[in-house]
């Protein structure tokens, strides 16, 4: 298939570019660089650096689908300024849609997120639990997911949405890298490398085994494994939802052992009052995305946090598994920065990509 990636030069994009080249599909990766990075760009991928809004200077009826990955994602920044969400996630998408309907593209699968959940009653969330967002992040995902469902009834769109709940992990060198870092196990990886002193844990006093709240951690791997799956799934006038998680909770004093194992660093620890609206325990039911896509994650926690330490070009001390996970599969050739807009990467002397 010839596909169109947005957001395809961030942390999660870049992985899902990653596999479509190994699978042999042709893609172009649409990203403004507000967060994704150049060198996430991989080679055999053309580049289109652009707004979301002008997607319809590239999509024409050669595209066979669209994965659609670019965002804003900082709850905090949702809740400060949530005009910057209502345009960047909203109102973009909406540009998007019109872009397809105008080529006739009719395949869609859409990033969204836990967020749309808000602060669920039970430990393990399925699709059909109520959509409550606590923030303007989760409610403009929640929008463009009832956009699809109109896009699907009244034009006739293959879409779904991927619902993540917490990505870590790397693929070669094709590893988190935000700015500012909000997610648990990169900032552990930073004390553990000495650039920060201790890390935070908000809330000791959970209803759950340790105290410390518990989250439901997914491998970038396996994420990106389900886009492929869900872009063959995909029906004509259907808008199906997937949650991405293990189904396996992982508390935050665990996730701290793991990263002290896979280091062999102290990683001091500072205990905090718990944050206002984190619920004790999200965890993910994974029945659907296994029945229908024939996806089932892999990977365990010390696997993410050593594949995490390792693209930061550390050694990886030990790891505690019950089994070993299969390979990832190569990383395709990382390119450099593209001094125009819609360039085909040449091919880099190393291997690997960042994001």
């Amino acid at each position: 298939m010839k596909l169109l990636v947005t957001g395809g030069a961030g942390y999660i994009g870049s992985v899902v570019v990653q596999q479509l080249l190994a699978e042999g599909h042709t893609v172009e990766v649409l990203d403004n660089l507000s967060t994704g990075h150049a060198d996430s760009v991989l080679q055999g991928a053309l580049w289109h650096q652009t707004e979301l809004l002008k997607v319809g200077e590239i999509l024409d009826s050669s595209f066979d689908a669209v994965v659609h990955l670019a965002a804003r994602s900082l709850v905090g920044e949702s809740v400060s300024h949530p005009e910057r969400y209502w345009h960047g996630n909203i109102v973009a998408t909406l540009a998007l849609l019109d872009a397809m309907r105008d080529a006739g593209v009719r395949r869609l699968v859409f990033s969204s997120t836990a967020a749309v959940y808000g602060e669920p009653a039970g430990a393990s969330i399925a699709e059909t639990d109520p959509t409550m967002p606590t923030n303007p992040y989760g409610a403009s995902k929640l929008a463009i997911d009832h956009m699809l469902t109109a896009e699907a009834q009244a034009h006739g769109l293959a879409a779904i949405s991927l619902r993540y709940f917490n990505v870590a992990g790397a693929s070669g060198e094709l590893r988190e890298r935000h700015d500012p870092e909000t997610h648990l196990i990169p900032n552990l990886l930073k004390v553990a490398a000495g650039e920060k002193e201790s890390a935070s844990i908000f809330g000791t006093d959970y209803p759950t085994a340790d105290g410390t709240a518990v989250r439901d951690y997914i491998h970038v791997l396996d994420l990106a494994e389900a886009h492929l799956r869900a872009l063959q799934a995909a029906e004509p006038a259907s808008h199906e939802i997937y949650n991405l998680g293990t189904g396996t909770g992982t508390s935050v004093r665990q996730v701290i052992d793991a990263v002290r194992e896979v280091t062999g660093a102290e990683v001091p620890a500072v205990e905090e009052p718990r944050r206002a609206g984190d619920p004790a325990v999200l965890v993910a039911s994974g029945a659907r995305a296994q029945e229908r896509l024939g996806w089932r994650p892999t990977r365990e926690v010390p696997e993410m946090v050593a594949d995490a330490w390792a693209a930061l070009g550390h050694e990886v001390k030990t790891m505690s598994r019950t089994s070993q996970s299969p390979a990832a599969p190569s990383p395709g050739n990382r390119a450099p920065a593209a001094p125009t807009p819609a360039v085909e990467s040449p091919a880099a002397p190393t291997p690997g990509g960042r994001g």
